[in-house]
C-alpha cells in the first residue's frame, strides 16, 4: 500500500511546488505555481502534494492515530 501524499499547511493562497522536500530540488519536478481556491486546498499535478490554507474550509483537525 502506498503512503498518502504529503500535506502542507500554508498561510498563502499562492504556493510553489517543485517536488523537493526530503530530496534535492534537482530530483523533483519542474517548478509550478498553484492557487488555492474556495475549496481551501490545491493538489500538485506532478507529485500529488496537497497544500491546505490555514484556517480555510479544508483545514480540519487531524484524526487521532489508531493504536
Amino acid at each position: 500500500m502506498l503512503p498518502p501524499p504529503e500535506t502542507l499547511r500554508t498561510k498563502s493562497l499562492r504556493v510553489m511546488c517543485d517536488g523537493s522536500g526530503a530530496v534535492p530540488a534537482a530530483l523533483g519536478h519542474p517548478r509550478v505555481y498553484l492557487h488555492i481556491d474556495d475549496s481551501g486546498f490545491v493538489d500538485c499535478g506532478y507529485c500529488d502534494r496537497r497544500f491546505i490554507l490555514e484556517g480555510g474550509p479544508a483545514d480540519l483537525p487531524e484524526p487521532p492515530e489508531a493504536s
